[in-house]
This record gives C-alpha cells, structure tokens and sequence, in this order.
C-alpha cells in the first residue's frame, strides 16, 4: 500500500514522538502532526509545535477544540445523565469525537491519504478513533503503529529516538498514565495496577483531599435553561469559562475524585482514579432539578436513555444514528429542564441545598402534612384496592387450593 501523506493524533509525548520517525522509516511518507487543545493546560500544549518538527513531522497543526467539547458533547450529554457503571463521567470518551472529526477534517484539507493514531491495542481509545474515521472518512487508510511496530517499553522507543536522533524529554521511568482535559483528568499505571493498594497523594493533581480541604462549606447557585447551564452566582457565564470555574471551586473542596475498576470494551478490566471537579457539580445541579420537574415515568425514561448513552460514548458509537435518537429524546425531556440549584460543597461531598423551577412538579399544597383541600385521603383507598387487584386475586385462588 503506498501512503504518501499522513495526519498523525500528535501529543508530544513519548509514543507519538516515536510515531512520527516510525511512520518515515516504515512508509516514507510525509508526516503532519495534529494537535488538539481539549483544555489539556497550557503546560501541555507548551512547545508542542517545535517538538513535532523536531521529530520529523512536515508541520504542526494546533487546533482549539475546547468550545466544540462543551457545546456540542459535554452539554448534550449532561442532559442524559450518562455516567459509565454508575461512576465515570466519560471525560476521556466524550473528548473523543471531537478530536477525531477535526483530524479528519485537517487530512481531508489537506489532501492526506491516512490516519494515524498512538492509542495501544489493550485500550478502548482505537476503538473511539477508528469507529469515527470508518463514519467520517472510510476511505483513508488508519495506521495504528502499537499493532504493528515492535517495540514493547518505554526504553525500547527512548533508545529508537537517541538512534534517530530525536530530542526529548522523556525518562526510562514513568509511574502513571494520564489523559487530561477541560471536563477531567484520569491516572493509571503505577501502585494503581494493584487494586489492594490505595491511590497515593502523588496520584491526584487537581483535587485537594477532603482532609485538606476547607473546613468551611461553599454554596454554588447553578442556574440551568432547557438542561444548559446559563448562570453561575447570578451572572452568565460561556461555556468553556464555566466549566474553567466550577473546576476550580471543586477542586478547593475536594470535589469530584473517584476511584474504580471498570470494564473495557476490548474485554479486560482496568483500574482508574478519576478527577472530575466542575462535573460532579453540574450533574448533582441537574440531577437536583430533574427530581423536582420529572414526573415518575418521565424520569425513568431519562434513566434508560442515560445508561443507554453512556455505553454508546464509552464504546465509541458518537457518529452513529442511535446516537442521535438517543439525544434528541433526552433534549425534548430537557426542556423541562429550567430553574436553580444551589448545591453545598464540604471535604468531598455534594449535596443539593435548594432547587426551584417554574417547571416543578412538586406542591406544598398537596406534600403537606398539614390540612388540606386538595387531597381526599380517602380516595386513596380506592386507588390501594385497584392497584393490589392483581395480587388479591392470586391470593383468592390459593385460598381455594388450600
């Protein structure tokens, strides 16, 4: 097969360091490194276009991508409630499709005839990357070199870049895996390979601890239109800087850690440690309001969607029609979806203090316990007699067995 231009997933790291000369060596093609800023930090992103040349890439593309993650995924998929085995908020998984569709839209610019990721071939990202090329551009060829190359540590790619002469960073040593972006950060690798071993302080890199958090509570008042946030504290807040925000304010408070073992797509089990700070805040909000404007079916709709969802982002099925079936039902719930929620935050935990809606369904006049003139209580008798029905009649008919 003869490749003559590729458009490479370019983080700066290790592997993708390698990849670019890789990719020379074994197809001698032209190498254009992609670069997506998800919100990653401006640590990461430092230099990146130098070190891209530096390993033989023609050139070097940065594109910011941060908007279009919270627009277009992180919103839309708050409004399903989707969290992965009741615990990960998908921010790896969500920040997928979105660096995928504009690696496609670059090499389809200009003119490349591959793409080529540095996702391993344990992990579920292949997948995620795959799946969208094959639904965006199945006609360009994808070049995965962790299912080709030969080489297996990280000393074998630092001695490959000291051969081909390629500066770098790296060390021989690196204790934890990490993906970060705008909606989170995960870590893997190092003492968390051992699920008997108890995530260490070095871990964690945005969070305080809840022993070192405030002793003090915070009240965040989170304002919400049709499922979208609007307001922070009373004033409007875009997109991209609200969640910048509340990352911020939970992070103080040790807000948003979780520590899991979940199961990958490709069959094995990993172990995490997530950090989602602003995430964990705006699902507690949203999760506050549905409980007051849902009424019982509704909601429990919205439960089945959202489990549904989240193993569509997980597995990587964005650019598919379920996936847009799926939205479009929880978007029509969502515009429901109005009012406030003010939620408390102390050494960890989230709660939600108060929530109102124009939408709410909920009525002091017929909750309370006081007099009323709006609830017969004796028409509950009625109701309880219709709704056993079913097993007063079984319970009849054993009696006339017995």
């Amino acid at each position: 097969m003869s490749i003559k231009k590729v458009v490479l997933a370019y983080s700066g790291g290790l592997d993708t360091s390698a990849i670019v000369p890789w990719l020379k060596d074994n197809y001698n093609c032209e190498v254009i490194a992609f670069v997506a800023n998800v919100g990653q930090g401006d640590e990461e992103l430092a230099g990146v276009e130098q070190k891209a040349i530096n390993s033989g890439a023609s050139s070097c593309h940065v594109v910011d991508l941060r908007e279009e993650l919270v627009k277009e995924v992180i919103y839309p998929t708050l409004k399903t409630g989707a969290v992965y085995e009741g615990q990960y908020l998908l921010g790896t998984s969500m920040a997928r499709p979105v660096i995928a569709r504009a690696q496609v839209k670059l090499a389809l610019e200009l003119g490349a005839d591959a793409l080529c990721h540095g996702c391993t071939g344990k992990g579920n990202d292949q997948v995620r990357f795959e799946g969208a090329f094959a639904a965006l551009a199945p006609q360009l060829t994808v070049i995965a070199p962790w299912r080709e190359w030969q080489f297996n540590s990280r000393q074998s790619l630092l001695d490959y870049l000291a051969e081909k002469k390629v500066p770098t960073t790296a060390s021989a040593t690196k204790i934890y895996s990490r993906d970060a972006n705008l909606w989170h950060i995960s870590h893997e690798g190092g003492e968390l390979e051992n699920p008997w071993c108890e995530p260490s302080d070095q871990v964690w890199m945005w969070t305080k601890s809840p022993e070192q958090a405030p002793d003090h509570a915070a009240y965040v008042e989170l304002s919400f239109d049709n499922g979208e946030l609007s307001k922070i504290n009373g004033h409007a807040v875009a997109p991209v800087a609200a969640i910048e925000l509340l990352n911020e304010i939970g992070s103080e408070h040790g807000i948003g850690r979780i520590d899991i073992v979940e199961n990958r797509l490709v069959g094995m089990k990993s172990r995490g440690c997530y950090e989602t700070p602003g995430g964990t805040i705006l699902m507690a909000a949203l999760k506050g309001l549905e409980a007051l404007v849902y009424d019982r079916t509704s909601l429990k709709y919205r439960e089945e969607v959202g489990q549904e969802f989240a193993q569509l982002v997980y597995d990587g099925r964005w650019f598919t029609p379920l996936k847009d079936a799926l939205l479009a039902a929880a978007t029509s719930l969502a515009e429901q979806l109005t009012g406030d929620v003010v939620i408390k935050l102390y050494k960890g935990n989230v709660t939600v203090a108060k929530r109102r809606s124009p939408n709410s369904l909920y009525s002091e006049a017929f909750a309370t316990f006081e007099g009323d003139e709006v609830y017969n209580q004796k028409d509950a008798a009625g109701f309880i007699r219709l709704y056993s029905l079913a097993s007063r009649i079984r319970a009849l008919h054993q009696q006339q067995k017995g």
